[in-house]
């Protein structure tokens, strides 16, 4: 039985820190009755930035074949869309607006990754408060491009310096950013990855996420796996988390346009079907 939902990020050896091929994610997906997945490798950077933790711009065609090789396998089982998971910093944005027209993208995830050695050398100047600052102004700045259709993890920062983060000190610069997201109509993501983090919780926090939603900010949930054993990990928790948030529904994307479901329906469907997610 197929629930309507599906994982949206997850990668492939491409990356350079994934295993697994996508024929392997997607039998997961199917084992665990997922409607669909996306695939979301990590983008290719035309100025070699962190070249070891993603393809190279030579492998995009080879992306393509190996998500389209697991789709053509899983045809009638198991929807699996070609998206990407694409950095922001600012100065990259022709780049990727290039970038995301050489293919047939159904989701464009948007990310700032405030570990990468080049962002830390470029923005981190001895204090992680102000820190953490510059990185929610460029989580605000990467929506309001429309380059993408979703914020991945929007708080990931807070595992680069753990001792250092509050996030109630820095409440309402958060809440500016987020009010400046809301203005695009852009998805953010519940990641359930944070769970194995440094601070052992979701991407975003409970308290982001009751913002999040006081904004009516759609929200779409990813595994972010890098090995194929993770793909819909802890969906379920996910799922309770956004309702006690005070959502009620949601959303995935095919062909860049985003679809919704209700967590209601997805929880019946758990319920009658006997699912563990």
């Amino acid at each position: 039985m197929k629930i309507p939902l599906y994982d949206t990020h997850m990668h492939t050896p491409l990356c350079r820190h994934a295993t697994g091929m996508p024929e392997e994610y997607a039998r997961v997906a199917a084992e665990k009755g997922f409607a669909g997945i996306t695939f979301t490798c990590h983008c290719p950077l035309i100025d070699g930035r962190s070249r070891d933790v993603r393809m190279d711009i030579s492998e995009l065609d080879r992306y393509q074949q190996m998500v389209a090789a697991a789709r053509s396998s899983y045809e009638g089982r198991v929807d699996v869309l070609l998206g990407l998971e694409s950095d922001y910093y600012p100065g990259v944005e022709p780049w990727l607006e290039d970038l995301h027209t050489r293919a047939p993208f159904h989701y464009i995830l948007g990310s700032v990754h405030p570990h990468i050695e080049e962002y830390i050398q470029a923005y981190f100047k001895g204090d992680p408060r102000e820190f953490q600052l510059v990185y929610f102004g460029h989580l605000a700045d990467a929506a309001e491009t429309g380059l993408f259709d979703c914020i991945s993890h929007p708080d990931l920062v807070k595992n680069c310096y753990p001792q250092c983060w509050n996030p109630d000190q820095i409440l309402d610069h958060i809440c500016r950013a987020l009010d400046r997201i809301a203005k695009t109509g852009i998805a953010m993501e519940l990641n359930t990855s944070g769970l194995n983090k440094v601070i052992p919780e979701m991407n975003p926090g409970p308290l982001m996420l009751r913002q999040m939603r006081q904004r009516d900010i759609p929200v779409v949930i990813g595994s972010d796996s890098h090995v194929p054993e993770r793909v819909g990990a802890d969906f379920r928790l996910a799922l309770d988390q956004l309702r006690q948030a005070g959502y009620s529904e949601v959303s995935y994307f095919i062909e860049r346009k985003r679809r919704t479901v209700t967590i209601a329906e997805l929880i019946a469907e758990l319920v009658s079907s006997g699912l563990d997610l």
